[in-house]
């Protein structure tokens, strides 16, 4: 069986797909799509090949756009109104000149834009900000908000992180679809098991953590990680390993065996405790990737300007850098939350996209790195979607 590869890129003007052929060689680039929205995520259903992309702002208002031929048209499924829907309505020469027409937006005044998107069991499920969990049945048709999880006893102390309260990531279960974990900065890990109907918040360290004392507000305390997670992912792996989580938070990596009822430290051998993206191989539960940045506060660039991608092999117990093909002086990109991903090849590919607008691969499970892509806008999300030439099987 052939295969390809598209990555699906979220940015700030736009969605953008970089596709290659067979062997993961002679990527083409297609965009920007979307109309030029800010597009916090793109994600796809390898099955059927849609894809959808989630983002807006104060001016575009918040929406998913749909695509059901491989990115060449989109429509639009609008949540809220911004300020361009604002102006138009009241100015028909704006409306004409921006190709404004109204349209129905079922979620006015309980969000300004979507932050993440996930599609699992037939459902696809958006994340917002203010964090708010949304539903779709239809393949992103119609939506319907997750009330559960806004009804949460703990919602009225939900704080912000530096980008709002945002619900960055949804992960779920092949073998459950009622199970969901979500992260949000900053008020931690929610997870479900009913479907959405209730949540709990799953942020408490393991008793057996011996974490050590932070002065900063992010930091672990009073037995909990510390509530600003700023990615999540799930192991795919054997049902023996059971619900097997990892986390970058905003101090340090964490590790959770047990569905995320409690995590264990795992930051120890990285170069510093700070840094937004984690990526896992598709097969093997214990090998993962995280790009740590020097601090919050110190410029969030790798440290000492040298970029490396640090690996583990045995679940985070110890770490080893790979920097071969990477800008290893004077580098002082950032490489967002949502914006580091695997494929599903065999070996693993391994992709990241910086604020700076470059594309890196590694189709050797990180030993060594190429610049597949340069001078694209600021680039706030990357997923690979594998394509299967059926006829060829």
């Amino acid at each position: 069986m052939t295969a390809a590869t598209t990555i699906l890129i979220g940015t700030t003007k736009g969605a953008f797909l970089l596709s290659s052929g067979n062997m993961r060689a002679g990527w083409e680039m297609k965009g920007p799509l979307c109309e030029g929205w800010p597009i916090n995520h793109v994600v796809g259903d390898p099955e059927t090949g849609m894809l959808w992309a989630a983002g807006g702002g104060d001016w575009q208002g918040a929406g998913v756009w749909r695509s059901v031929d491989g990115g060449d048209t989109w429509t639009l499924a609008k949540f809220s109104k911004g300020a361009l829907d604002a102006w138009a309505a009241e100015d028909p020469e704006l409306a004409g000149f921006f190709g404004w027409e109204p349209v129905d937006t079922p979620f006015d005044g309980q969000l300004t834009s979507l932050w993440s998107l996930h599609y699992a069991h037939g459902t696809l499920y958006a994340g917002a900000k203010p964090a708010a969990l949304f539903a779709s049945h239809d393949h992103g048709g119609t939506w319907q908000k997750v009330e559960g999880l806004s009804n949460h006893p703990s919602r009225d102390s939900w704080n912000p992180g530096a980008a709002g309260l945002v619900l960055h990531t949804i992960v779920s279960t092949p073998d459950n679809p009622k199970k969901l974990w979500l992260g949000i900065s900053a008020a931690g890990v929610f997870a479900t098991e009913d479907g959405g109907v209730t949540w709990d918040r799953r942020n408490r360290l393991s008793n057996t953590d011996a974490c050590g004392t932070h002065h900063h507000p992010a930091a672990p305390r009073d037995g909990e990680t510390g509530h600003c997670v700023h990615n999540m992912v799930r192991a795919a792996a054997p049902e023996t390993t059971g619900d097997l989580l990892y986390q970058q938070n905003h101090h340090g990596t964490w590790r959770s065996p047990d569905g995320g009822r409690s995590w264990e430290d795992i930051t120890e051998g990285l170069p510093s405790t700070f840094g937004f993206p984690i990526a896992l191989h598709p097969r093997d539960p214990q090998t993962l990737w995280v790009l740590p940045l020097n601090s919050d506060s110190g410029g969030r660039y790798p440290p000492n300007g040298s970029a490396a991608v640090w690996k583990s092999t045995d679940g985070g117990e110890s770490w080893t850098a790979m920097q071969e093909g990477l800008p290893v002086e004077n580098c002082f990109f950032t490489v967002l939350r949502q914006a580091m991903a695997t494929d599903m090849a065999t070996p693993a590919g391994v992709y990241f996209g910086t604020n700076t607008g470059s594309i890196f691969a590694s189709a050797d499970e990180g030993t060594s790195w190429t610049e597949i892509a340069r001078h694209l806008p600021t680039i706030l999300s990357i997923e690979a979607l594998e394509h299967r030439d059926k006829a060829a099987a």
